[in-house]
Order: structure tokens, then C-alpha cells, then sequence
């Protein structure tokens, strides 16, 4: 049976990869795909995931556009995925319109359904936690309806994207992370500690661009302009693919190594302004409130990927 899951996403070169991913998997079962403003503004994200959708042939998942900035805070933008959010790739107009209903409604009325049928959802955040946020701080209860919640999203040894200690898509909404880390249901991060290790590099991109296929050839263009050149930061180079990750860890979480810890974020304003913090040693005696990955097999990662996204053809 089917995993039954939402992603919420702000597309993203990387949250348009880990989409391709899911559609292609059938261990999963893609109730909804929820956005959020993130890397580009809200109208954007949703347009973006539509766009996706009908690249991957699946104009039956319904896109809910949601929130359009942070609970709390400055609005911020992606810095990696250029000004539209795809690069300069062109992908196909989208084939289904935006579905009815704001985001942080549809997964009310999704995780309020799983808690009262005892099937609870798997939801994905690939951005700023704000719509699940919302929908929590609405509904605490909401969190029966939930299996797990696993995200892009925190560094700890790894240090920031955005600052010398924040990851962007907690930094974008710190408020609104903080709120999903004590929902109570189960969370696994997978932060830049590990996302860095999925690295694309020019030897992965051109064996996987050789591969037959529209959605191929689409996908490499799009990874091939997400390289981020950074040898100095990732051992060698090529784009990390963050967002993926999270897909991966659902469909084979034997890839990933991991820690339990108690994970906060910090609030105040200064220089470590949404850094998340982690408690993996029991020095403040807090509960342990998430999974941590950690560790990633990247030639398992990079088979499974390549694989599934060449399934398209």
C-alpha cells in the first residue's frame, strides 16, 4: 500500500527534483502539493508546481497556494534557483489550475480526516514551514493526523546558507519552525549536514544526462544551472540537492545515517537569528523532539534518483 503523503514546497530547482521524484515513485501516494512563498513570492511557487506537475504528466494532483510571507519577520528569497524560481529551463505550461482552497486549509481539513480515520499523513516541507504552522497554531489537534513530518530544513555542524549559522528555509520563517518542532508529532530534519553529501557533480549530471527522456534532459538542465561552483565548501564541485533528500529518506531510509536530539531555534535577533540548535548529548535534559540525519550513502542516493527520474521515459 502506498504511502499517502503532502509535500508543501517552494519551487526551487531542488524542490522541482524532489517532486519529480515522488510522482515517479509508486511506494508513494501524493495526496496534495501545498506552496509557499520561499524561494520566489507565493504566486510563483504555485505556478512552479504546476508547471512541474505537467512535466511529469500528473495534472491530476491538485496545487494549493498558501502563505505569502513569514509569520514573524522580514521577507526572504531563494539566492540559487534564479529570479523565477526554474533557472532558465523552460518547462510546459501548466495542464490543471490551481486548485481551491488555501494551503493551510487543505491540510487542516487532510490531517483533521487521517486523525478521525486513524490513517495518519506523512507530510513534506521542502521550504519556510509557515502553512504547517499556521494550520498547527490553529489546531493543535492536528497533529494526531499526522505519521511524520520530514523536512528540508536546519544546520547544525555544517554552519548556514544564508548566514554564518541559519539555513534558509528556517531562517525564512524561524517562528513558524519553531512551532512544527513542538507539535509533538514525529519530526525528521534533514539539514545541510546531510544535503550537502548529495552533490551532483559534472560526472553524476553527464551519466545521468545521457539517459533518454524529456523529463531527463529537463531535470540536468535544471541541476546543471543549480551548480553552485563551491569546491572550497563541498569537496568538489557541483549543486548539493537538498530537497530531495527528504523524498529519498521516505522511499529508502536505509541510506541515511542518523541522531536523535532535542532541536530549537533561536529567536532572538542578532548574528544567530534562526540557527537551529541541537541537543544530541542530553545536556539540557529537554526531550528529544527529532530525527537528525546525518550521514548519506550518495552513489545509493544518486542510483535511486537518477533511476526513478529516467522511469519517465
Amino acid at each position: 500500500m502506498a504511502l499517502p503523503i503532502i509535500i508543501d514546497c517552494d519551487p526551487g530547482v531542488d524542490d522541482a527534483i524532489a517532486l519529480l521524484l515522488a510522482l515517479a515513485s509508486p511506494e508513494l501516494e501524493v495526496r496534495a502539493v501545498t506552496t509557499v512563498a520561499g524561494n520566489v513570492p507565493g504566486d510563483r511557487t504555485a505556478e512552479n508546481a504546476r508547471r512541474v506537475l505537467a512535466l511529469a504528466g500528473r495534472g491530476d494532483v491538485p496545487v494549493h497556494a498558501g502563505c505569502v510571507g513569514p509569520i514573524l519577520g522580514p521577507v526572504m528569497r531563494g539566492k540559487y534557483s534564479g529570479a523565477g524560481g526554474l533557472g532558465g529551463t523552460l518547462l510546459p505550461e501548466a495542464e490543471a489550475p490551481l486548485a481551491a482552497g488555501h494551503a493551510v486549509d487543505v491540510l487542516t481539513a487532510e490531517l483533521s480526516a487521517a486523525a478521525r480515520a486513524g490513517t495518519p499523513v506523512t507530510v513534506c516541507t521542502l521550504g519556510p514551514f509557515t502553512n504547517l504552522a499556521v494550520a498547527l497554531a490553529r489546531d493543535p489537534s492536528l497533529a494526531q493526523g499526522i505519521k511524520q513530518i520530514v523536512s528540508m530544513a536546519g544546520a547544525f555542524v555544517a554552519g548556514g546558507n544564508r548566514t554564518p549559522t541559519a539555513e534558509f528555509n528556517v531562517l525564512a520563517d524561524p517562528h513558524a519552525a519553531e512551532i512544527v518542532l513542538r507539535c509533538g508529532a514525529p519530526v525528521v530534519l534533514a539539514p545541510l549536514d546531510v544535503t550537502f553529501q548529495a552533490l551532483a557533480t559534472p560526472a553524476r549530471v553527464a551519466a545521468f544526462r545521457a539517459m533518454p527522456g524529456r523529463v531527463v534532459q529537463t531535470a540536468a538542465e535544471l541541476i546543471t544551472f543549480y551548480d553552485r561552483n563551491d569546491p572550497d565548501r563541498y569537496g568538489e564541485p557541483g549543486g548539493p540537492l537538498h530537497d530531495p533528500c527528504v523524498v529519498a529518506y521516505l522511499l529508502k531510509p536505509e541510506l541515511f545515517g542518523a541522531r536523535a536530539a532535542n532541536v530549537s531555534v533561536e529567536l532572538t535577533e542578532g548574528k544567530c537569528y534562526g540557527q537551529t540548535v541541537g541537543d544530541f548529548f542530553n545536556t539540557t535534559d529537554r526531550p528529544r523532539n527529532a530525527t537528525v540525519l546525518s550521514r548519506l550513502d550518495a552513489p545509493g542516493f544518486f542510483d535511486l534518483l537518477w533511476s526513478r527520474l529516467a522511469s519517465y521515459a
